[in-house]
């Protein structure tokens, strides 16, 4: 497709004049189409259809084989030897006929999952962990360093909720009080605190002030690296239960980052930069306050330095962008966040433009909606009733092990990340069908884990492939199901390039599902070991096996070997 693309393209810009990339698309009617002749007719002033037999012209000049199809469309066949000689191609060299370059020698910066301390995962955490790797890998395949980081609160006055309720639980700040136990069971205990801390924020006066004084003391324990009061040891005891419980979440779903960024960190090297940005940077002050007024760029206004002198949110992501660059000089920070905070997100992007737009033009802000189990009922950390990540991990291995009579974490990990990843990154809200999940006969996870080892039972029990290349005798040719699953093959690389561009894992996952029902046919009507096309069909499997197994990697889905 890409070779058919510039070979067109260089034809119309020598004869026309018209530099333009023609979109080749697979084809029901033919091995692919393009509408290209349609889109420079005008241009060229040509009417469309005869503009189309005149690039069938040109193209016979130079051995591709086209026709042209209803009002201009331009149908392409490709010779059957020429087909066998590309799977000839990509079985000799994968990873070179396959190559997708556009980040080599690119550094970029991928933030996401970002949970806080002192609060347990939810689901959102599990769906931004899994589509934030993804993503990442997408990247690392295009040739670009990748470095992994998460960004999370363990200041704020989350963080100070939840201490004042631990110490009213316990009768005061005493370490050696803490509950002991499982981590898992550590932080549910932790996560209550937070619960009664909210409400009590909320509904008593004086429990507010107690907080808000808590909050600042909070601060300063982190700015100090106080370990010794009381508080503080409660504090950090707690802290790095979240961090210990964070690395156990992570290992489950195979996702590894480089580097927690906690805001206790940024928020500092936030405050001096705002600080120091005043009015020749485009913050100001108002009322005690720092704010960014984002009116004049149609958007709104947000304090960076609250009135008691702290940083917020703003301030402390402003830190965080200038700690990563100091960290790693990317060439791009992709940051994956909910949708929730999109507009806050332009307000921080801009204020950072004023002094730094460089930063600000590197940083790509890629954003989701919620998630929710069929049913549609969204939760809330706040109230207490949301739903935990591994609680939606426990309940897809339980489905799966009911479908297929045992459990197998490596098919539940595939049919939850197959599952959200899917369906476009956007902003509107995912509903996540535990059942549709773990499905064998859909488009899910476990189908193409299946997919790809009764493909590799197959070559097992052929014998294996042959080294060398593989040619049709004078007298064969490819049958329909042997073409159709050859030429999905090739659009391997062109369905790669489109995801990396968009970074979009969906793509990926379109692909995969569409190749392997091609594949599936093409077993159905054809006998693989025995006949004179063994070798060929072999050699067919064996790339279908490459190709697949290279897609669910990229996906961060394991293979398995059955099912």
């Amino acid at each position: 497709m890409e070779k058919l693309a510039k070979q067109l393209g260089a034809i119309i810009n020598a004869e026309y004049g018209i530099d333009v990339r023609p979109e080749i698309l697979s084809s029901e009617h033919a091995d692919f189409e393009t509408n290209v002749a349609m889109r420079i007719a005008k241009q060229a002033g040509i009417n469309p259809r005869v503009m189309g037999e005149k690039l069938v012209e040109l193209l016979a000049k130079q051995d591709v084989k086209a026709e042209v199809a209803g009002p201009g469309f331009l149908n392409f066949t490709l010779v059957d030897s020429e087909l066998v000689g590309s799977l000839n191609e990509s079985a000799e060299n994968h990873d070179a006929f396959y190559e997708c370059d556009t980040y080599k020698d690119k550094v970029v910066v991928t933030e996401f999952s970002d949970p806080n301390p002192f609060k347990v995962l939810h689901v959102g955490h599990l769906y931004t962990s899994i589509v934030g790797d993804a993503i990442s890998n997408l990247v690392e395949k295009a040739g670009g360093e990748v470095h992994r980081v998460n960004f999370g609160g363990d200041v704020g006055l989350h963080v100070a909720k939840t201490m004042w309720a631990i110490e009213k639980q316990l009768g005061g700040f005493e370490v050696d009080q803490l509950p002991s136990g499982e981590i898992a069971a550590r932080m549910d205990w932790i996560a209550a605190r937070y619960v009664e801390g909210t409400n009590a924020y909320e509904e008593s006066e004086a429990s507010k002030n107690e907080i808000v004084a808590l909050n600042k003391a909070i601060y300063e324990v982190t700015a100090t690296k106080d370990e010794e009061s009381a508080m503080a040891k409660v504090y950090w005891q707690c802290r790095a239960w979240s961090y210990e419980y964070f690395d156990a979440f992570y290992a489950r779903v195979g996702v590894e980052f480089e580097k927690y960024y906690p805001e206790s960190v940024t928020a500092g090297l936030g405050l001096t930069t705002v600080r120091e940005q005043i009015k020749d940077g485009g913050y100001e002050e108002s009322d005690g306050a720092v704010i960014f007024r984002g009116e004049p760029y149609g958007l709104h206004t947000r304090v960076f330095i609250n009135n008691n002198g702290l940083p917020t949110y703003e301030a402390k992501d402003v830190g965080l962008i200038f700690k990563k660059w100091d960290d790693y000089k990317f060439d791009k920070s992709v940051v994956i966040t909910g949708a929730d905070i999109t507009e806050y997100m332009k307000v921080v992007l801009k204020s950072i433009e004023q002094f730094a737009p460089e930063l600000a033009l590197r940083t790509k802000h890629i954003v989701h909606g919620n998630v929710t189990l069929a049913g549609g009922v969204k939760m809330s950390s706040r109230k207490g009733n949301f739903l935990r990540a591994v609680d939606v991990l426990d309940m897809v291995g339980s489905e799966q092990q009911a479908v297929t009579g045992e459990p197998n974490e490596a098919v539940a990990l595939g049919a939850a990340k197959y599952a959200f990843l899917k369906t476009k990154v956007e902003p509107g809200n995912l509903t996540f069908d535990v059942k549709e999940s773990v499905s064998l006969q859909g488009d899910s996870g476990p189908y193409l884990q299946y997919s790809l080892a009764r493909a590799k039972s197959i070559l097992r029990k052929s014998g294996g492939v042959f080294d060398g290349a593989v040619e049709l005798a004078d007298n064969e040719s490819l049958d329909e199901y042997e073409r159709r699953l050859l030429l999905a093959l090739l659009e391997w690389k062109d369905a790669l390039g489109r995801a990396v561009d968009e970074l979009a894992p969906h793509r990926v996952c379109t692909y995969l599902y569409k190749l392997a029902q091609k594949f599936s046919r093409f077993y159905e009507n054809n006998k693989v070991a025995g006949g004179e096309k063994e070798q060929l069909r072999k050699k067919l499997v064996e790339g279908y096996i490459n190709v697949l197994e290279e897609g669910l990697a990229v996906l961060g889905i394991p293979s398995v070997e059955k099912i």
